[in-house]
């Protein structure tokens, strides 16, 4: 009896790994996320730089986008721009991002020989 229920506990612990291991989602931190309907932002989540929230906005408005802007950490910085968009304007918005914003190195002081 108490076999079958280790046999048992044992299958399901690794049901669970390899369920974790296939459809766990390999996102990276998400920065922020614009959403935008005809024209206008209507929800953002995060810290947007101002320039380029400022910049997407006037994209917006002048081709009447209903899309969403993401950003993404994962190791080196991702922006998403939603596929019913089309490449010359997803360019026009990746020319307005900041990249070098997020690829600051951060310089450790703390050892250095003095």
């Amino acid at each position: 009896m108490t076999e079958t229920l280790l046999k048992i506990a044992f299958i399901l612990v690794g049901l669970f790994l390899i369920y974790k291991l296939i459809f766990s989602g390999k996102r990276g931190l998400s920065l922020f996320e614009m959403h935008f309907k005809d024209g206008r932002l209507i929800s953002h989540k995060g810290k947007i730089p101002e320039k380029f929230q400022r910049e997407c906005k006037a994209i917006a408005k002048s081709e009447k986008l209903t899309c969403v802007v993401r950003a993404e950490k994962s190791g080196s910085v991702r922006l998403h721009v939603s596929a019913n968009v089309s490449d010359a304007i997803i360019q026009r918005i990746r020319n307005q991002f900041p990249f070098e914003y997020y690829d600051k190195k951060t310089v450790d002081n703390s050892r250095q020989a003095g």
